[in-house]
């Protein structure tokens, strides 16, 4: 059949990824051409295509210009007759802040629940695999925490590069406004491009905004001769800061062990079964990290290292049993696991050695496992849309 196919698109001309794409539709076997995610069916030319992506961008400007014209309605009702610090309590970047990260969420999610006119009806069930509800509050909780600490950060810098300047009320307006307009249109575009690797940028954006605004807003310079946990326990905004992106993190390492997964193949029961160990353990890892940032290791100090202590183990877990577990993966990227793992030995070893201070030991050791998960993303198998 795909040689008669071959055959039929050389006599007429027809492109031989659309003719294969036609006779994979017909037949129901075999790997999907086309590696978009939602699939887009063959017939649908590239002039609709590129309306779609037209249609994206358009509802993306007129999003974002809604979300200006409602945050400079309400930023008038606030600033008005007043000047305001740049940072702190009632300042312009607490609103902008928290005007950004509910635009940054509403945006996502209309992005993700508007239906396209080339969308097939059952996207959402495509490969087995569910965008379930809380798939979509964890994504879009992500992007409004991101705007949230993004503005947090930005205005701390702006006020220790202007001290002890003012806005006045109408230059405010407009300076919020179009943060949230901002906030709003990226979040919405990239909640229309949403793929796996798009998901480990998100992933990886968001804890460098959270732990650097953490380190910008702790009051006690010297936080880092303790441990990196000691961001979390100053009871001011560098601790909720430094807590709530790992829970979120974790959460969005739980949202990772679906997306990252759903293209690995299951067409034997070993397989699915080795698919199903992979989305465990990235589960496990996930719910250990997001425990780090619910229990503070001050109140929490067993129970803190435990979960901290078992976090290491999963993705220990993962990387050893990754070539067993999906033996397509790449051999340079399992070696890089393996390197991983054990120069976060060696950081323990140095550690105990009393060489490195636990702070180092953290800082490397949470940018190698991060790393690694955002690499894994890159590497599992061509790019699946969610």
């Amino acid at each position: 059949m795909n040689d008669e196919r071959t055959q039929e698109a050389l006599r007429d001309g027809t492109p031989m990824r659309d003719a294969v794409s036609r006779d994979h539709g017909e037949n129901g076997g075999g790997a999907a051409v086309d590696s978009s995610w939602p699939p887009v069916p063959a017939d649908v030319p590239r002039a609709a295509r590129a309306r779609r992506a037209l249609d994206d961008e358009s509802f993306a400007l007129t999003f974002g210009a809604f979300a200006f014209a409602v945050s400079a309605l309400v930023a008038v009702f606030i600033f008005w007759g007043r000047e305001l610090p740049i940072d702190g309590r009632r300042s312009l970047g607490e609103f902008a802040a928290i005007a950004g990260a509910v635009a940054a969420a509403v945006g996502f999610a209309t992005s993700r629940l508007r239906p396209h006119r080339d969308r097939r009806a059952d996207v959402r069930a495509a490969d087995g695999v569910s965008y379930w509800w809380l798939d979509l509050v964890a994504l879009s909780a992500a992007y409004a925490t991101i705007a949230l600490l993004g503005w947090i950060g930005v205005a701390t810098i702006l006020d220790h590069s202007f001290v002890g300047a003012m806005v006045f009320a109408s230059p405010a307006v407009v300076l919020a406004a179009s943060s949230t307009a901002l906030s709003a249109y990226l979040a919405f575009v990239s909640g229309t491009n949403l793929t796996p690797r798009h998901l480990s940028l998100v992933l990886a954006v968001f804890l460098v905004v959270g732990v650097v605004t953490a380190m910008l807003s702790a009051t006690d310079p010297q936080w880092w001769q303790m441990n990196l946990s000691a961001l979390g326990i100053t009871h001011d905004i560098s601790a909720l800061t430094f807590n709530l992106t790992l829970i979120v993190s974790g959460i969005i390492v739980t949202t990772i062990a679906r997306f990252g997964t759903a293209s690995l193949p299951t067409t034997t029961a070993p397989d699915r079964r080795h698919r199903r160990t992979v989305r465990a353990l990235f589960v496990l890892l996930g719910a250990l990290l997001a425990c780090v940032g619910v229990f503070p290791v001050d109140r929490f100090f067993l129970l803190h290292n435990t979960v901290a202590t078992g976090m290491c183990v999963a993705f220990a877990a993962l990387v050893i049993g990754l070539p067993w577990l999906i033996p397509t993966m790449p051999k340079v990227f399992i070696a890089l696991g393996f390197v991983y793992v054990g120069v976060i030995i060696v950081l323990a070893l140095l550690f105990s050695a009393g060489i490195y201070n636990l702070t180092a030991v953290e800082l490397v050791s949470a940018l190698l496992i991060f790393s690694w998960i955002i690499l894994f993303l890159r590497n599992a198998h061509p790019v699946v849309h969610a």
